[in-house]
């Protein structure tokens, strides 16, 4: 697995990581799911991410039960405060039942989920008194363009954000306009979600374009997308696996590199469209 450094955190993170979104709740496929979670972790995808919104807080208490009693430094635990939950007393309280659902005395990544109607500046007071609080390591948002972004950023007053998690997948490639480099010019990981698109998987000659490269690499299609959109040091992903076996194929996507000619074929299969469109998960 290839580590890297996170942000402006001071820690290194595996390139790939672990999303929770929409995952079994119940019944044989979450018994696996929470296997995949452990064998994730095992094959070095420590970086766990899940939200409060995640089934009403069953995600996180899946999480919690998975991770279970694993020494709690060898996890690096994301969750999220819903907008709805980002005033400065809601978003302490809401915290607090992070921390009881994932069984745990502290998160290690905190961010907003979304924008919210409330003003910035008393999240980030929120954010960094958690931090204070020893209750948070860091802190991020999620789905912000650049100027959120940047007023997140300077909203802050005594510790750095760290991160923006936004949507980033082959047909889905704006950030790559503005959003990045703006993040790699203040030292901010990106962390995409939802790296296999929701759509149809991708077909006819683009999708033969990937199929050829897999080929070459000895690779599968999703490794190759995987590896391709985690290319950038500062961006990292995090494809949710409900069953062992696509963990493991998502861990494969990491240990090797795409060449230059790879990245120009995949370039012209799934150009850059130029929009201003970002999702909320």
């Amino acid at each position: 697995m290839d580590w890297r450094l996170f942000g402006t955190s001071g820690v290194e993170l595996p390139r790939i990581g672990q999303g929770t979104w929409e995952f079994p709740e119940a019944g044989v496929r979450l018994r696996e799911a929470k296997a995949t979670i452990r064998r994730g972790i095992d094959l070095g995808m420590n970086h766990i991410d899940t939200a409060e919104m995640y089934g009403a807080g069953r995600v996180e208490e899946i999480v919690g039960d998975a991770i279970g009693d694993l020494k709690r430094p060898s996890v690096f635990l994301t969750t999220k405060v819903l907008p709805s939950n980002a005033s400065f007393k809601k978003t302490i309280a809401a915290c607090d039942r992070s921390l009881h659902r994932l069984r745990t005395d502290y998160i290690d990544l905190y961010l907003l989920h979304w924008p919210s109607s409330v003003p910035i500046a008393e999240t980030m007071s929120a954010l960094e008194h958690l931090v204070e609080q020893g209750k948070v390591r860091f802190v991020g948002v999620s789905n912000f363009d650049v100027e959120e972004l940047d007023e997140a950023r300077s909203s802050l007053r005594r510790i750095p954000l760290v991160c923006n998690q936004v949507l980033y997948h082959l047909r889905e490639r704006n950030i790559e306009s503005r959003l990045l480099p703006f993040c790699k010019a203040h030292d901010i990981a990106i962390v995409a979600y939802t790296p296999f698109g929701r759509g149809r998987f991708p077909a006819g000659r683009s999708g033969a374009v990937l199929q050829q490269i897999a080929a070459e690499k000895r690779k599968t299609v999703r490794q190759v997308i995987l590896n391709f959109l985690t290319r950038d040091p500062g961006v990292f992903s995090i494809p949710k696996a409900a069953q062992i076996a696509h963990v493991e194929e998502n861990a494969g996507a990491a240990g090797w590199e795409l060449s230059s000619d790879d990245v120009r074929r995949i370039d012209e299969a799934f150009p850059v469209v130029r929009r201003r469109e970002l999702a909320t998960l």
